[in-house]
């Protein structure tokens, strides 16, 4: 690329390595070139001499030191010449990017910088930088299924303390596509925007939950996908159901019968398990308040029986056993049950997509990314700003493309 090392010192401090500074010079038979256009051009003056951080050696810091050239370029005019081991004007060196960028991924941000004696400003606009070039060139060609979900991150119950996350599930690759603030509608037409019409109109299917302007907008946008609900959410509208009739019921008990609410005292989470997992004394008590005539048995029972509705093959033995599960519900007397079936029977045709789809795709990928996002924000012990969240989320979980680099450092 026209240019030469011509010297590498070694500065010591009291008989201990300190730095190790390369001094590079231009090639004399090779102009330099525009940092624009990357054509050849004639020289014009020179700036004064800086030093880039390169990666260290023996784990002794290493700079490397050079006076830019600046070149009349006949397009551009006066301009600073290519530098191949820098972009643009970032202070560090592209090797030095990379290697930061990716110890990123294993350690804190200010693990990172405290081991290998730099900055966090540093590290943070390595990783910006890291992100910026595999977004450039990643590819989306191969996009077939998409997981769409929100995630609570920050504090309080403000809309921007949502996140909007659009994943790519496919069996060979998952990965984080997109990242939006807000779960609203706006939002996901946003990111399906960036993704482009052509991945969008290339997809089979699309997971989401059950908030309607997430159903909206996929109706609306990705209409020719087969569109699955996530079964992990249904779950979870079950189990409250269930808790809101045990505190109920536990209250009424409570101001007429100590007794009779000693069966409820203790048990919640056993409630929420799976009757599969409830051992020892938790089951005895159990059993025990499965045989009484209480309401939170009932409940429970309704939650218990639903279960099967996931292992059906037949999309009509399913709508059966669904139509069958809602009828018991709303004759349960129990409105939080009552609530849970007429939602399902909104959802029917949405629900009954999970047979037709025929376990090609699952939410499950949606969650499982979802716990990865929560660990990187706790790892980071909270991000001050969205954009450094955004950086992290996409650098963690996006599986970018990575510029080449000379050498393997990590």
């Amino acid at each position: 690329m026209g240019f030469v090392y011509e010297e590498a010192q070694l500065h010591c401090r009291q008989g201990q390595p300190e730095a190790i500074e390369i001094r590079i010079v231009p090639h004399g038979g090779i102009r330099g070139r525009c940092s624009l256009c990357q054509r050849p051009a004639a020289g014009y003056d020179r700036l004064p001499e800086r030093r880039w951080p390169f990666v260290p050696l023996w784990g002794i810091p290493t700079w490397f030191r050079y006076a830019p050239r600046r070149v009349q370029c006949a397009e551009h005019g006066v301009v600073v010449e290519q530098i191949p081991w820098s972009e643009g004007k970032r202070p560090v060196t592209r090797a030095m990017m990379g290697f930061l960028a990716r110890w990123g991924r294993r350690l804190s941000w200010r693990e990172t910088a405290q081991v290998f004696q730099t900055s966090w400003e540093s590290v943070y606009r390595s990783v910006e930088w890291f992100v910026q070039w595999g977004l450039t060139h990643r590819k989306l060609h191969e996009v077939e299924s998409l997981g769409v979900g929100e995630i609570y991150w920050g504090h309080g119950l403000r809309a921007d303390n949502f996140l909007t996350v659009i994943y790519q599930i496919d069996a060979p690759c998952r990965r984080l596509l997109w990242v939006g603030k807000r779960r609203s509608e706006a939002t996901l037409r946003q990111g399906l925007k960036a993704l482009g019409p052509e991945v969008v109109q290339g997809l089979r299917f699309v997971c989401s939950d059950m908030w309607k302007p997430y159903l909206k907008v996929i109706a609306a946008q990705a209409g020719q996908a087969l569109h699955v609900l996530d079964r992990f959410h249904i779950t979870t509208y079950l189990n409250q159901a269930v808790d809101q009739v045990r505190r109920a019921e536990s209250t009424r008990l409570r101001a007429q019968s100590q007794q009779q609410a000693q069966q409820l005292k203790h048990m919640r989470w056993p409630l929420l398990r799976r009757g599969s997992r409830v051992r020892g004394r938790a089951r005895q008590k159990l059993d025990a308040l499965l045989a009484s005539k209480l309401a939170t048995a009932r409940a429970w029972d309704l939650k218990e029986t639903f279960a099967h509705f996931w292992s059906y093959k037949s999309v009509i033995w399913a709508e059966a056993f669904l139509d069958y599960w809602c009828y018991r519900a709303m004759r349960s007397r129990l409105e939080p049950m009552k609530k849970v079936a007429r939602m399902l029977r909104d959802h029917e045709e949405l629900l009954l997509n999970w047979f037709r789809a025929k376990g090609e795709v699952s939410n499950a990928a949606v969650e499982g990314l979802n716990n990865k996002i929560r660990v990187v924000t706790r790892r980071s012990c909270g991000f001050r700003t969205y954009e450094a969240m955004e950086i992290a989320l996409y650098h963690t979980l996006g599986r970018l493309p990575e510029p080449e680099s000379t050498h393997r450092f990590c």
